[in-house]
């Protein structure tokens, strides 16, 4: 299976199961159109036909040029993953999204939390429970060595002092259980001060920092509760966090909504503040709302990742100012390992996510929703029956993902927005499965232009 696309005037191949990329003139990419398995020894004839605005030697050469691709393995090469989809159905849980608050001080308009309190009562972690939720962790890692724990809310900042007992538990005791945990914290910053970021840039190996972009477009969608805007007192807070992070990874990360379908300016709003490790991604949310993304808005949100990868290429092949984009992130050397390219995060299997009072979730969207309560911290019981439902949850198992050409990128998709909008963890989002491919896509071109 290949796939082939345009973008920034040139011409580029994917040849899907093997991951190999190829840039092709516009004669190559045209054939492409006729040229399959089985391959001839000769260039049939009903093909130069086809072809008769070039001359048929050039179209000729090119044929034996990509069955030469083909015979090597490096075009059309047959999908030999679905072997390894059952791989890791009792995998350890090794990541942990830990909901230290189910309360937030800003009231964000898109907030898939209901501003912070995920359809219950608004509450914070008592440290006790965290200290619990990392003896659980470890409990259930089996001989993993990595643990990956995500402090969430809701704004966490809110319970730091669970935040700061939690991690220094968890320290005292990863040696004798021969563990390493990696930190995590996902911040508004509306809290933050001195002491808040030394401790974050000691002790968190990523920092997630939320802001939109531009002044208006932020204050528009993430006003404090009062209503006021939060860009003047989140910005030179993030910035002297980011600026003492050293080489420790940071993502100053937004949603764009219908408000803001020109988002590449806040992309390059917040690259032009001094951050170069950005995110801002489409909210997902019920179309009738009127900051959703519907589907008359994907030319427009295309046009605009077009012009962001235009203008890293252009960077990039320049030598001028860099800065990194989550969702252009690939790596067409390696890439991940067979079970994420198939599973994609793990969710109900090998993560899951805890709440202020101890219940598992299999991630933080499906908190809340009480069919997909997998048990508690306070019980070794953990509903096997939903962790089986996810660990058989693949690329080859979703409706039509074993047939897209994106698969091994997108890995399905993300489970929560299947069930929410689509009624069925089986059932990709499509709104969000279109805009992923154009990433990739871009992600794609981008890495190959190099």
């Amino acid at each position: 299976m290949i796939h082939k696309f345009k973008q920034n005037g040139r011409y580029i191949v994917l040849d899907v199961c093997s991951g190999g990329v190829h840039e092709v003139d516009e004669l190559a990419y045209s054939l492409l159109d006729y040229a399959a398995p089985p391959f001839f020894d000769e260039c049939p004839n009903e093909i130069i036909d086809k072809l008769s605005g070039y001359p048929a030697d050039e179209v000729k050469d090119c044929y034996n040029e990509l069955k030469t691709l083909y015979d090597e393995g490096m075009l059309f090469t047959e999908d030999d993953y679905e072997k390894y989809a059952d791989m890791a159905l009792n995998a350890p849980i090794k990541a942990m999204c830990l909901h230290v608050s189910h309360d937030c001080n800003l009231r964000c308009k898109y907030c898939f939390a209901q501003t912070g309190d995920f359809g219950g009562d608004r509450m914070l972690m008592s440290p006790e429970t965290g200290k619990r939720a990392m003896d659980y962790l470890i409990a259930h890692s089996a001989n993993r060595v990595n643990l990956e724990v995500d402090f969430f809310g809701g704004e966490p900042l809110m319970a730091w002092d669970t935040v700061v007992e939690t991690v220094k538990y968890a320290r005292s005791i990863e040696k004798q259980h021969n563990k390493n945990f990696r930190f995590t914290i996902t911040t508004n910053g509306i809290l933050l001060d001195d002491e808040k970021i030394d401790f974050i840039n000691r002790e968190m190996s990523n920092c997630v920092l939320s802001l939109d972009g531009r002044k208006e477009i932020n204050d528009n969608i993430r006003p404090c509760i009062n209503g006021s805007g939060s860009y003047d007192i989140i910005l030179p807070k993030f910035k002297k966090l980011v600026d003492g992070r050293g080489d420790k990874d940071y993502y100053v990360r937004g949603t764009f909504t219908k408000y803001n379908l020109d988002f590449a300016e806040d992309v390059l709003h917040i690259n032009s503040l001094g951050f170069k490790q950005l995110s801002v991604e489409p909210v997902v949310a019920d179309p009738s709302l009127p900051y959703a993304i519907t589907e008359e808005d994907l030319p427009k949100i295309f046009s605009e990742y077009d012009r962001l990868e235009k203008i890293m290429e252009e960077q990039k092949l320049n030598g001028g100012k860099k800065f990194n984009f989550f969702h252009f992130m690939i790596d067409l050397d390696q890439g991940p390992c067979v079970i994420k390219r198939l599973r994609g995060c793990g969710c109900g299997n090998e993560y899951i996510a805890v709440t202020p009072d101890g219940d598992i979730y299999p991630c933080h969207q499906f908190v809340g929703i009480e069919e997909w309560k997998m048990g508690s911290i306070f019980s070794d019981k953990l509903s096997q029956e939903i962790k089986d439902k996810f660990a058989k949850l693949h690329i080859y198992s979703k409706e039509q993902c074993g047939e897209c050409w994106a698969r091994f990128y997108c890995s399905g998709g993300c489970n929560a927005n299947s069930f929410i909008y689509e009624g069925d963890i089986r059932k990709p989002h499509k709104l969000a499965c279109e805009m992923q491919k154009k990433r990739i896509e871009c992600a794609i071109a981008l890495e190959s232009a190099e």
